[in-house]
């Protein structure tokens, strides 16, 4: 497929205007014989030195050699004085001053000749161009807008001179637009348009004036007017264009549709269709073309990189990474081909690879200065957090906390992330004191933040010392009566320490003070969390259903309410199907997959259970409660003696819990199927007949 460009020459833009006529003429070969002269002058000699400029122009042109230009000139003049009167040498003689960059001469040239002749379209024309010449090339506004003014005056004259020419109304149709004439411009413009209605020329160049001047539905209606028989792929292509500024991505896509169709291998149509196709949610769509753009130019790193995310967000992460690593290989330079394969080796579990590319991206990313503007400080701040994550899949709390401080030392709200990212890694690896002394230090660090003395006061809560962070949690609320989450923190320690009344209490103190629809949905979230706690069912998912209804996308929900109903065995549809949802939107949360799996398990789907809850195990080992669905799972398929070293394992996890993350009984429960197992097993092996002596 061929790449072409379809972009229109902005009106401002004056300096980059084509000076057509001239190259016309600077490309055509002199005339045999010179235009018929009057009988006084000196014709053969005029003729003579008429032909050595000629030759000495080719030269010029031929070794571009300046001295050969110059001498052109002389000759011209010599042929001039033998024949002063010459129209064809004076207009000749301006042409070659203007295109060997002798402004000033060409200026005073063409100025003689329009003298001599008032009418003398051609004489006015490349006066117009020198001025515009002379436009491009003088950065002082002050004389730029001196020329622009002189070209304006001569196209004035030359469209009462020619007033059927097209073009010359094009041309001062958008000197006017430059000089911010709009008015002016758009008389030209309609005068163009009367010339040549079905001009698809005239149209794209007014297209692109009404565009520039804030009104895209007058250039959709230029556009639109003309017959159907003169649209174009590159009306249509400029008709998406507009569609796109107005937002309107839907009659984009129709619009580049239809230019397609009309030049089917047009690559940079194809792309601004896919742009507006993943715009529109038309993923599968948009897949397509950008696949046939990559099949026509295997080089567009770009085309590569689209195909890639879209892959991704399908789940399709093997194909998107072949996509990626093609897009990475054509622009090694590019950091985002290099974070968007790091993402995907996380999503397919190649967890070493993720490491290692992020790591990299982290050295790419980290000013040895510790200067930093806003984006690279987030760019960099980014890349530190998605390798912690990965080491916390890996368990490896030590290198996860290292890059966190690493972040921290970003300062301001990064700081703030990272101490209370820090906490949490050490409370997933059940190393409890370290949490303590992390949010300690996180409150000496910032005295003045909230939320590193909230989380303080949890980890105070969580740990044995019940009553004191409490206290810590109630006065922060006190100190900070509209701040929701000091609210959402205290309710929670009332959770953990199973007081269901007190936590009801404060979410209903936080709804009166939840000003917006994001903030009740927070504390409708938190209620249906602690209600689920309490096994207050029905509350529970009355509050769930809430949530929803106001964000359907909303991961954590979907998975927490599709779990409540999945273990508890009803309605296990309704919450596969939400627990997939969840999944799709973040494939590589262990607790989804989790949830996935144990679902599956309650439909009697042995197969896919074990599938996604060995994929939650691989991202997360420390949750004994993986360890016991696994184990059941591992039971129901005839592998007791595996599912008893993972109740062993569930148990071993348990025994390093702190009680405020595990509900009663749970650990009993475990260990009650453990007993149960190893009798089982031991009967077994008593049973085993002996073996035959040989």
């Amino acid at each position: 497929m061929k790449s072409l460009s379809y972009s229109l020459l902005p009106l401002c833009l004056v300096a980059a205007l084509p000076f057509a006529s001239l190259a016309q003429s600077q490309k055509s070969a002199p005339p045999t014989q010179p235009p018929a002269q009057q009988s006084s002058a000196d014709t053969g000699n005029a003729y003579y030195h008429y032909m050595l400029s000629h030759e000495y122009e080719e030269m010029a042109q031929t070794y571009g050699n300046s001295d050969y230009a110059t001498r052109a000139i002389e000759e011209y003049k010599m042929a001039l004085n033998d024949d002063p009167s010459s129209k064809y040498l004076n207009s000749h003689l301006a042409d070659l001053y203007f295109a060997t960059g002798h402004i000033r001469e060409a200026i005073e040239a063409a100025q003689n000749q329009i003298a001599k002749n008032p009418g003398d379209l051609e004489a006015h024309r490349l006066l117009a161009e020198v001025y515009l010449r002379s436009l491009s090339n003088n950065e002082q506004s002050d004389v730029a807008g001196q020329m622009m003014k002189l070209a304006i005056a001569e196209y004035e004259k030359i469209v009462q001179l020619a007033p059927n020419s097209l073009d010359d109304h094009l041309m001062l149709a958008r000197l006017y637009a430059a000089d911010r004439d709009n008015a002016k411009a758009e008389d030209q413009l309609a005068a163009a348009r009367r010339i040549n209605p079905g001009s698809e020329q005239t149209a794209l160049i007014a297209s692109r004036f009404y565009t520039d001047s804030g009104e895209p539905q007058k250039a959709i209606d230029v556009l639109k007017s003309l017959p159907p028989d003169d649209q174009t792929a590159r009306t249509e292509y400029q008709l998406g264009t507009t569609y796109d500024q107005m937002k309107d991505q839907s009659d984009a896509v129709a619009a580049f549709r239809q230019a397609l169709t009309l030049e089917p291998d047009n690559l940079d149509v194809e792309k601004a269709l896919a742009q507006d196709l993943v715009a529109t949610n038309q993923a599968q769509d948009a897949l397509k073309a950008w696949q046939d753009v990559a099949a026509g130019d295997p080089t567009d790193a770009d085309a590569w990189g689209q195909i890639a995310q879209i892959e991704q967000a399908n789940n399709q992460f093997s194909a998107a990474l072949t996509a990626v690593r093609k897009a990475r290989d054509l622009d090694s330079s590019n950091l985002e081909y290099q974070f968007q394969e790091a993402t995907i080796d996380d999503a397919l579990g190649h967890l070493d690879d993720a490491v290692k590319v992020y790591s990299q991206l982290a050295n790419a990313t980290q000013h040895p200065s510790g200067v930093y503007s806003d984006r690279e400080k987030s760019n960099y701040a980014l890349v530190l957090d998605r390798l912690a994550q990965v080491y916390r899949e890996q368990c490896r709390p030590d290198q996860a906390v290292a890059a966190y401080q690493k972040q921290a030392s970003l300062g301001g709200a990064y700081q703030e992330e990272a101490y209370d990212q820090e906490v949490e890694t050490w409370r997933e690896a059940h190393q409890y004191d370290k949490a303590v002394s992390t949010a300690q230090e996180a409150v000496q660090k910032q005295p003045r933040s909230l939320d590193a003395k909230l989380t303080l006061a949890r980890q105070l809560a969580d740990t044995g010392h019940a009553d004191q962070g409490v206290a810590m949690a109630k006065d922060l609320v006190a100190a900070n009566p509209k701040n929701l989450e000091a609210y959402y923190q205290l309710a929670q320690i009332y959770t953990d320490l199973r007081k269901w009344k007190d936590a009801a209490d404060v979410l209903n103190a936080a709804q009166k003070q939840a000003p917006g629809k994001d903030d009740q949905m927070m504390v409708d979230f938190q209620r249906a969390m602690m209600e689920d706690r309490a096994k207050h069912y029905d509350a529970a998912e009355a509050d769930f259903q809430k949530v929803l209804a106001a964000d359907p996308d909303n991961a954590l929900t979907l998975n927490n309410y599709g779990f409540m109903l999945a273990d508890r065995g009803v309605d296990l549809d309704q919450a596969l199907a939400m627990i997939q949802k969840a999944v799709k939107l973040e494939p590589t949360n262990y607790a989804y997959l989790d949830s996935l799996g144990w679902t599956y398990y309650r439909l009697g789907q042995y197969a896919q259970a074990q599938e996604n809850l060995e994929r939650a195990i691989s991202r997360d080992s420390d949750d004994p409660t993986v360890h016991e669905h696994l184990g059941d799972v591992y039971e129901k398929t005839g592998r007791l003696k595996d599912a008893a070293a993972q109740w062993e394992l569930s148990l071993n996890e348990f025994a390093h819990t702190v009680q405020a993350d595990m509900d009663p009984g749970e650990e009993a429960k475990v260990q009650k199927k453990l007993d149960s197992a190893r009798v089982r097993l031991a009967k077994e092996s008593n049973n085993t007949p002996p073996t035959k002596p040989e």
